[in-house]
C-alpha cells in the first residue's frame, strides 16, 4: 500500500498514469468523552488503506483532517472550517491533483461534509474531471455510539477511553433532527454522544470496517471496472 506523502516526485511521476489518488476526508470534532477528535479522519484513512491493499494503482493522499463541523460547536476541541471552505478547499485540491493524476477518489467519513463535497464533485465533473465521492454509512447510532466506538476499538484501541463511555441521546435521528439543525448536538446531549457506546466490541468494529471496505471496493470497481492502465 503506497502513501503519496512517502514518495518522491520522480516516483510519483513514474506511477501517476497508472494510479488513482484516494483522498481521506474527516474532521476534528468531539466524539464524546471516550473517543478522540480524530475519529472520522481515522476511519476515512483506514478505508482508503483497505482499498489500496485490495486494488493496485491506488495512492493514498495525506488526510484532510478539518471539515464542516459546526453542529459540534460548543464542545472543546472541535475545529470546523464550514461548508464553503470545505467545498473550495476540495475543488482547488482536486484541480491541483489533476495536474498529475487522471482520477481522484474522495472518501469522507464525516456526515457534515457530504453536502459541500457533493457540490465540489459536481463542479469538478462539470469541468470534465474524473472524480468520485464515497461516504460510508450504517444503520444505528449516528455519532460516537456503538458503531464508531467499535470501529475505533478495532483500529486504535489505545485511543479509546471505554471507562468514560456513557449512553447518549437514544432517540431516533429523525426525531431529533429539527433540534440538531437549530441548536446543534449540544441541544440534545451534554456528552456529545448520539447512541450508546457502552457495549462496543472490536470484533463488531472489524466486521463493520470489512463491510464498509467492501462497499467502497464495489463502488470503486463500478466507477473504474478495470485496473488503471
Amino acid at each position: 500500500m503506497a502513501r503519496l506523502a512517502a514518495l518522491t516526485w520522480p516516483e510519483i511521476e513514474a506511477r501517476a498514469a497508472d494510479s488513482v489518488l484516494a483522498v481521506p476526508i474527516g474532521s476534528t470534532e468531539q466524539h464524546g468523552p471516550h473517543l478522540p477528535l480524530s475519529t472520522d479522519t481515522d476511519i476515512a484513512v483506514a478505508l482508503c488503506e483497505r482499498l489500496a491493499a485490495a486494488r493496485d494503482g491506488v495512492l493514498v493522499a495525506p488526510a484532510l483532517a478539518y471539515g464542516s463541523s459546526g453542529e459540534h460547536a460548543g464542545f472543546p476541541g472541535t475545529l470546523s472550517i464550514g461548508q464553503a471552505a470545505v467545498e473550495l478547499l476540495v475543488v482547488e485540491l482536486c484541480r491541483s491533483a489533476f495536474d498529475t493524476f487522471d482520477r481522484v477518489l474522495l472518501v469522507s467519513a464525516h456526515g457534515g461534509n457530504h453536502e459541500p463535497l457533493t457540490r465540489a464533485m459536481r463542479l469538478l465533473r462539470a469541468e470534465s474531471r474524473a472524480v468520485q465521492l464515497f461516504c460510508p454509512s450504517w444503520d444505528g447510532d449516528p455519532h460516537a455510539g456503538h458503531h464508531e466506538t467499535s470501529m475505533m476499538l478495532a483500529l486504535t484501541p489505545e485511543h479509546v477511553r471505554m471507562e468514560r463511555a456513557v449512553p447518549g441521546d437514544l432517540r431516533p435521528l429523525a426525531e431529533i433532527m429539527p433540534m440538531l439543525r437549530t441548536g446543534g448536538v449540544r441541544a440534545v446531549t451534554d456528552t456529545g454522544i448520539l447512541g450508546d457506546p457502552t457495549h462496543a466490541d472490536p470484533a463488531i468494529g472489524r466486521q463493520l470496517l470489512e463491510s464498509l471496505g467492501a462497499a467502497l471496493l464495489h463502488e470503486f470497481t463500478t466507477w473504474l471496472p478495470s485496473e488503471p492502465s
